[in-house]
């Protein structure tokens, strides 16, 4: 009997939420035929048979939360002999297509297994095995480091994973449990996945006195935006600059490039054109493509230019990646972003899409607004929002004329941008934008 487990999906990722089951019990099903849609970190995995059989046992439905490791179901191979506990996760894992996100998201580099958690009717986990002697805390070097810089002492952390092995859930368990504080009732607990967070609440009041209430569990991606927002918030000391561009001329030539687009060519959208405009800046304000290293006092500089785009997809707030703009014309950054923005929005999106990210922008323009702060998506350093751009009144040469008005908002990361640099790099963007022909063979 092989027992299928969910295997390590990618870097960080430690769980997910079961979608949908693509099978039954007592149907037959062939290897690498799909069998499970979870989501995990703003992406539907679709996770494959890594071998073929009849299923005997399905473990998971839909909307239930899984760990690495967790058995899923159960294939009667026909082997006749049970399967290594290791081997069902490594199998899967080397089969299943890795489908990946941000964000951004997760700065977490460690990847580990979890004990299962089990079905309703199965007995309890067991108690993580006590770390032995007197020899160095076994720990990946990512939890060590979150150990330095919360000032925790990582031998006096009990480790809960695997052969007591401490996991960054403890760090700041203890972490919490020695500034005098936890979580109440209602609050974020270290043990439900968003150790994260680990921000002291309240309990909420009984709504239910005034009248009638419904309850819906958390989605894997809500708590994943919770957890980075958060993370951001706490973390990044922001400061948001705001600039009106005149992008009367811009729109007008948009317009007539996209009326005459032979077929198979993009259209250029105002987001892909600030797209370019960001990555010309950024070659000329290089503290705008880089991460502040806390741990070592350092600054780390990408010679890389990765946009991320924020995009309202039909399960939240995704952020897919448009690699290596610094080398791409703009007819080839509008094909990729019209290319990711319909992934996202078919929800064919992969994890690895998701990644790598340097700078963000987002465009709220189509639902409105005139401005917002946006959050910072760490571990970049800022941000670039975009509200509706509107006609409006404005003296241009003594005289008062209509002009379309494009309100734009960067939050930057304090501890690098001043906010010089904030007005010099917004500068750089609204003069491309109201001078579109710097565009041209950059």
């Amino acid at each position: 009997m092989f027992e299928f487990k969910l295997p390590d999906l990618g870097e960080g990722i430690h769980e997910g939420q079961i979608v949908n089951v693509l099978v039954k019990e007592g149907e037959h099903v062939e290897e690498y035929a799909p069998m499970l849609e979870v989501e995990t970190d703003k992406a539907a995995v679709e996770i494959p048979a890594p071998k073929s059989g009849t299923v005997v046992k399905i473990n998971v439905e839909a909307g239930q939360m899984v760990k690495v490791g967790d058995v899923m179901l159960s294939i009667d191979t026909g082997a006749g002999a049970a399967t290594p506990a290791a081997a069902p996760a490594e199998k899967a894992s080397e089969a299943a297509p890795q489908k990946e996100t941000a964000q951004g998201s997760s700065t977490n580099g460690e990847t580990r297994q979890t004990a299962p958690t089990a079905a309703a009717t199965a007995p309890a986990p067991a108690a993580p095995a006590p770390r032995r002697g007197d020899g160095p805390v076994p720990a990946a070097p990512v939890v060590r480091k979150l150990a330095r810089e919360l000032g925790v002492d990582i031998a006096a952390v009990t480790g809960s994973g695997p052969h007591g092995r401490v996991l960054k859930e403890d760090v700041e368990r203890y972490s919490l449990g020695h500034r005098g504080g936890a979580p109440a009732a209602g609050g974020m607990s270290a043990g439900d996945g968003d150790a994260a967070l680990m921000v002291p609440t309240e309990a909420l009041p009984d709504f239910s006195q005034y009248g009638t209430v419904r309850r819906e569990a958390v989605s894997q991606i809500r708590k994943t935006i919770a957890k980075q927002m958060t993370r951001s918030w706490l973390g990044v000391p922001r400061v948001t600059h705001g600039e009106q561009v005149d992008i009367s001329d811009l729109e007008k030539n948009r317009k007539r490039y996209n009326e005459k687009l032979k077929e198979g060519q993009s259209k250029l959208s105002v987001t892909a054109i600030v797209m370019k405009a960001v990555a010309v800046a950024i070659a000329e304000h290089p503290q705008f493509n880089c991460s502040f290293d806390a741990a070592n006092n350092e600054i780390i500089y990408k010679d890389f230019i990765n946009l991320g785009v924020a995009v309202d997809g039909p399960r939240g707030l995704v952020v897919p990646v448009v690699k290596d703009c610094q080398a791409k014309s703009l007819p080839q950054i509008a094909a990729d972003l019209l290319t990711m923005a319909d992934k996202v929005r078919n929800n064919k999106v992969q994890i690895a899409d998701m990644r790598g990210g340097t700078f963000t922008i987002t465009n709220v323009g189509a639902l409105g607004g005139t401005f917002a702060t946006p959050m910072v998506n760490s571990p970049e350093v800022a941000i670039l929002g975009m509200a509706k751009a509107s006609w409006e009144p404005k003296i241009v040469d003594g005289e008062i004329k209509p002009r379309f008005m494009l309100p734009l908002f960067m939050s930057f990361d304090h501890r690098v941008i001043d906010g010089a640099d904030a007005a010099r790099f917004c500068n750089e963007i609204k003069d491309m934008l109201e001078n579109p022909l710097r565009l041209l063979g950059v």
